[in-house]
């Protein structure tokens, strides 16, 4: 049996795999502040949102408009009760726009918020 052919599909779908794979890794660009290390959370039901550096709100990755982010945190808070809202904000965003965030989550129901920081 000739394998030549089957090593030659394999070595080009291998270099495709190696090509592609860095542009999947990281599709939110969010500079986070620095802190101390604190004790984890334990497992819960989690939903990220992200404030980027333009003062954009990403839900658990997808680009929200804020004037539809209080009807997405209502229905997420309806589907589970016991939510917790992690608040990633860039360290260059404006704080104004963290504060819009955080009073659109209170009046959403959302009661556990914690902020994601990286490690000093």
């Amino acid at each position: 049996i000739n394998v030549t052919p089957l090593v030659d599909v394999m070595l080009v779908l291998l270099v495709v795999f190696i090509v592609t794979a860095p542009l999947l890794t990281q599709v939110v660009r969010v500079k986070l502040p620095k802190t101390e290390q604190t004790e984890p959370l334990p497992d819960q039901h989690v939903a990220t949102l992200s404030v980027t550096a333009e003062g954009q709100a990403l839900l658990d990755e997808r680009q929200v408009p804020l004037d539809a982010l209080e009807v997405e945190l209502k229905q997420l808070k309806a589907n589970d009760p016991d939510l917790n809202l992690q608040l990633q904000a860039d360290k260059a965003v404006v704080f104004d726009a963290v504060a819009k965030v955080m009073a659109i989550a209170q009046r959403s129901g959302i009661d556990k918020l914690s902020f994601v920081t990286v490690e000093q």
